[in-house]
């Protein structure tokens, strides 16, 4: 009897996004505002490949958690407490963050062990027990590994992150339930989540003892960025739920993690690298910035446009010609912001995503509709 209780095979199957999740995923933003800060101060090939490190991991098991509450939704006061350890061992690592591979190393293994643990423990109430069995050796093995790189120094940190993060990921692939509405809406708001979080940051930034018209002009266009990334993304959001949704249990599994998993690594990668690219331009908006700055301002749209751009190949649901074509106008801005001013060049990649909004093929989404019932247009 206990068993049965635990597992709950009679509950109802995940449906709209519930309040714990989202806060959830405000709560593993601050990952992503700990990583910007982390590369603001190192914007180097160095820096950026320790930031693909720590993100690998923390995304993989972000994507992890989608999955099971798409299984196991937390309705009951039991699931949202042990819910509410998983946050806290993200929010643990995510403290340690800006100093991963020395003194915090520690502090993050710890907290990502407990979010593997936590995982691992709500997901036996789940139908798909036998395959988290599975994986369970895997990622506790690699979460260990990361943990006991804390402890180390010099290269042996670095071997110990790299093979712990594989250990977790080229695990066999295995079917598991998706319900579409719920996957989606999860991921949309944790872009959403994401954009704002980097906004935040942006924000927190300018110099308000040194204010000017020029100064307010480049906050504007700092917020109006992220406002076109934002609007990027959302453009496809029915249209791929409903092509979630109309494919078979197999292929929408494999489906989500082409679009929602491994799409979804730069479109995040590049909301992190380009907040940090704006933060630096609006600190001297009128003096030219450092080339590192300026390819992570345009190199961050540019990731991100990549990522869509995948997105929509792997929905099937959009043409990706428009956003690769906007990602290598955006590489091509890098020069003026580091011969011309920031402020230019953030003019600069704000015109190349909004004209790729405008000039953007609009074509019907079949049976895409919204809550209104208005035909959605794909751009």
């Amino acid at each position: 009897m206990t068993r049965a209780r635990w597992r709950d095979p009679g509950a109802a199957p995940a449906g709209r996004v519930t309040a714990v999740e989202t806060f959830f995923d405000v709560v593993f933003v601050f990952t992503f505002t700990q990583l910007t800060r982390t590369l603001e101060h190192d914007l180097s090939l160095a820096g950026l490949g320790r930031l693909l490190l720590i993100f690998g991991a923390l995304w993989y098991m972000y994507g992890g958690y989608a999955w099971l509450t798409n299984h196991v939704p937390p309705r009951r006061a039991s699931q949202k407490l042990v819910l509410f350890a998983a946050m806290a061992g993200f929010f643990i690592a995510a403290v340690g963050i800006p100093h991963a591979f020395e003194e915090t190393g520690v502090l993050v293994g710890f907290g990502y062990l407990v979010v593997i643990c936590v995982h691992l423990l709500l997901f036996t109430q789940s139908d798909a027990l036998e395959g988290v069995l599975r994986l369970a050796p895997y990622n506790v093995g690699g979460a260990l590994l990361i943990l006991v790189a804390g402890f180390t120094h010099g290269a042996a940190v670095y071997v110990l992150w790299v093979v712990g993060y594989l250990l977790m990921t080229v695990v066999p692939y295995r079917t598991f339930h998706v319900a579409a509405e719920h996957f989606v809406e999860r991921h949309g708001l944790l872009v959403m989540i994401a954009l704002g979080e980097s906004v935040i940051a942006i924000g927190m930034g300018v110099d308000v003892e040194h204010v000017t018209a020029g100064t307010v002009g480049v906050i504007v266009l700092a917020l109006a960025l992220p406002g076109a990334m934002w609007w990027t993304y959302f453009t496809d959001y029915a249209a791929a739920e409903h092509a979630l949704a109309g494919a078979d249990r197999e292929a929408r599994s494999l489906l989500a993690i082409r679009a929602y998993y491994f799409a979804h690594i730069p479109m995040l990668l590049g909301i992190v690298v380009a907040a940090a690219g704006i933060h630096a331009a609006i600190a001297h908006p009128d003096e030219p910035a450092a080339w590192p700055a300026a390819t992570a301002l345009a190199g961050g749209v540019a990731l991100y446009l990549v990522g869509i751009a995948d997105f929509r190949r792997c929905m099937a649901i959009g043409s990706p010609a428009t956003r690769i074509a906007a990602a290598v106008a955006a590489l091509a801005t890098i020069p003026i912001g580091a011969m011309a001013s920031a402020g230019l060049h953030l003019v600069s990649v704000l015109f190349v995503v909004a004209v790729m909004l405008m000039v953007s093929p609009r074509r019907t989404a079949p049976g895409a509709a919204t809550e209104q019932g208005e035909v959605v247009q794909i751009r």
